[in-house]
């Protein structure tokens, strides 16, 4: 998977990219044992000692790429999130949607299917809980995601005022991590009446806001 300038803004953490396509395994391998042991410890019991250890790569070499447990967390959520627009991306795509409720259904489903098969994303999506600057530090997460979605929902809503666009977006981002969260902690796998209910939340809001 690529690396982009997002995950090199990810908290500030992140010392360097791999270069080199044995680094870049590396990297990744780190990302996977993070994400497994995430969801078997948790976030607080996660250290960067069994990372590496799970990852078969010595503590050294994950020094090398990140510079705290925060920053290996920062580099997993821009993941996520990179692979979660490359989703939405796609499926925008493939099914050209007609109008706010198809882009409604495709992101929060896009997000549900995520969490329920995408490894260490209950524990950190787009950001660690209790940690509101783990993607950009001068932007809150749900900010920073908005902010990624902005264009893809712009190119199918026709022409917006930037201002009103971002400022729609982080109210419907507000909306749906508490629905959502909601969601995921009446069920581990998403009640579906609550899923049903963010996504009526969204168009209602959206289909005003954006037309």
């Amino acid at each position: 998977m690529s690396h982009s300038a997002n995950q090199e803004r990810a908290a500030g953490a992140l010392r360097r990219l791999p270069v080199q396509k044995r680094s870049a395994e590396r990297f990744e391998r780190l990302l996977d044992a993070c994400a497994e042991l995430l969801d078997e410890v948790g976030h607080a019991a996660l250290t960067t000692k069994e990372v590496a250890r799970r990852a078969e790569v010595p503590i050294g070499t994950l020094y090398q790429f990140f510079s705290d447990k925060e920053g290996l967390i920062g580099a997993l959520a821009a993941r996520n999130l990179e692979s979660f627009l490359a989703r939405v991306a796609d499926r925008l795509e493939r099914e050209e949607p007609a109008g706010v409720p198809d882009l409604v259904d495709v992101t929060v489903d896009e997000f549900v299917r995520m969490r329920r098969t995408v490894t260490g994303f209950g524990v950190v999506d787009f950001g660690a809980a209790g940690e509101d600057h783990t993607l950009e530090p001068t932007q809150d997460n749900n900010t920073a995601v908005a902010g990624r979605l902005g264009p893809l929902i712009a190119s199918l809503t026709g022409d917006q005022d930037d201002a009103e666009l971002e400022i729609a977006m982080r109210v419907a981002l507000e909306c749906a991590d508490g629905v959502l969260k909601l969601a995921f902690r009446t069920d581990p796998q998403g009640d579906l009446q609550l899923i049903a209910e963010c996504k009526r939340v969204l168009n209602s809001y959206l289909s005003d806001r954006l037309g």
